[in-house]
């Protein structure tokens, strides 16, 4: 009998995973996936929301603003990138102003600091690469930008290490309420917990239905992005918005926290919860919207696109808390955007409602913080050279595009709730994750992982199992 069960590995799964890992409680979370982070929280903008734009009053707003000034010393003692550069809303008509004063006022109204308007002179000699249609801009100071891939993993590592199971490839079917307890049916397996925290993404209204009267509507709303090379990643400086709508703030440009250069995403509600897919309508519509913002957009150092789902509730706020009629049933449901920024305190805020239901204690022996970790790329020529005597790995890339070492790809593999795919590599290392995307390194990837973790090669996917790479030999006697 688990105390928790949280359904649902992505970075609100994690947060609410580390949060509770502080408690004497057994834990674990299961997910669909192969990985931590394969849902939305691997397809977004990275993007840590000042929070002017969330409606006063709402959920969003408040864990927008806590989230937000959280994240600095957050991401610092968990060794996740992040960089508080700023945003700009902009307006392209004078017209407009008076929308950029009313955000500025909500956004105060919020508790956001900060916030200016500021002319087009102003903005342009900010960002000198913007359009000359803009008329004016709101700047918000506190935005940032965060690596969502590392601000995942780290907290299921933390929630690991102090004793969290990890189930992957593990698809829950249904749910029973039980007396004193729930039983939770995992592939061919019954789970028993005493809570279960939902955190499944655009799935989260499908699990809540099954338990509780008041039921949840997601609708999946998709977004398409280009990624460009990070060598024209200071392109701009701050993220660059335009005036929000009904369907979010609008195609972005902003650099990333790992230097590349990021713009999108579009935004259409659709019916399909698994369509990933990429368009050239979608990215034409991408390109054109951003170059209202910016000139000369530099397309031909585009190196991939993708696309990723929102899970937008029908009340348009986050569903957070126990649930009226089914007690000891929690939902972080309708976790759109900023849900990135607000995670941890989301986190925060369920694992103190679960732990004071259960009456659980702190542990005395919790790890606040992350295994040690070695970026190699960054490092001074005398720092790795002293690495590489220490251990000859570091001398051997891999990865050429981001410069990552074989020491670091067995390392992603051997951490807590480590990768045993090529995106997991991918997301924990950055293998891959350069100009080729893969096209040399992906192999090599596939063999180490191959060996590290004693598969036949045919059974390492490149994300989930129905995504493997090799399928028999080239010769038949083989």
């Amino acid at each position: 009998m688990y105390d928790v069960l949280i359904i649902g590995a992505g970075v609100i799964g994690a947060s609410v995973a580390r949060a509770i890992s502080k408690y004497d409680l057994k834990v674990i979370v299961v997910d669909k996936h192969s990985d931590v982070c394969e849902g939305t929280s691997k397809a977004n903008s990275g993007i840590v929301h000042s929070g002017y734009d969330a409606k006063p009053g709402t959920l969003k707003a408040k864990f927008n603003l806590i989230g937000n000034k959280m994240m600095g010393e957050f991401c610092q003692r968990y060794r996740v990138p992040f960089r508080r550069n700023g945003s700009l809303v902009l307006a392209f008509d004078v017209n407009e102003i008076p929308k950029l004063e009313a955000l500025k006022t909500q956004g105060t109204l919020n508790g956001v600091e900060g916030l200016e308007v500021l002319s087009k002179e102003q903005v342009l000699a900010m960002e000198p690469n913007l359009s000359s249609q803009v008329a004016a801009a709101l700047y918000a100071p506190t935005g940032g930008i965060v690596d969502p891939f590392e601000l995942t993993i780290s907290q299921a590592e933390v929630a690991n290490q102090n004793g969290v199971e990890f189930q992957f490839n593990s698809l829950v079917s249904s749910i029973v309420k039980q007396t004193s307890h729930f039983q939770v049916f995992v592939n061919d397996t019954m789970i028993e917990s005493k809570t279960v925290i939902n955190c499944a993404g655009v799935f989260s209204d499908e699990i809540n239905n099954q338990l509780s009267a008041h039921k949840l509507k997601i609708t999946p709303r998709k977004g398409e992005y280009c990624l460009f090379d990070k060598e024209v990643g200071h392109f701009v400086d701050r993220t660059i918005f335009q005036l929000p709508t009904a369907y979010g703030k609008g195609v972005l440009v902003t650099p990333t926290a790992e230097n590349n250069l990021l713009i999108g995403p579009t935004a259409y509600d659709i019916d399909d919860k698994y369509d990933n897919s990429t368009t050239a309508e979608g990215i034409k519509e991408v390109l054109s919207k951003a170059s209202q913002s910016v000139k000369s957009i530099p397309t031909s150092f585009i190196i991939t696109a993708f696309s990723g789902l929102r899970a937008t509730e029908t009340s348009g706020d986050f569903i957070i808390g126990e649930a009226k009629d089914v007690e000891g049933f929690y939902n972080a449901a309708g976790i759109e955007s900023p849900g990135l920024t607000a995670a941890p305190a989301i986190g925060d805020y369920l694992a103190d409602l679960v732990t004071k239901k259960l009456n659980a204690k702190m542990k005395t022996s919790y790890i606040d913080g992350r295994a040690d970790l070695v970026r190699f790329e960054p490092l001074s020529v005398a720092d790795k050279s002293k690495l590489i005597e220490s251990n000859h790995e570091f001398g051997k890339i891999i990865c050429r595009c981001e410069m990552v070492t074989l020491a670091e790809i067995k390392d992603a593999i051997h951490r807590p709730v480590g990768a045993t795919t090529i995106d997991g590599v991918k997301r924990r290392t950055r293998a891959g994750a350069g100009r080729c995307q893969g096209g040399f390194c992906g192999p090599k990837v596939l063999e180490i992982l191959s060996k590290e973790l004693h598969k036949d090669p045919r059974e390492i996917a490149k994300f989930d199992q129905q995504a493997i790479l090799l399928v028999g030999f080239d010769k038949e006697n083989l």
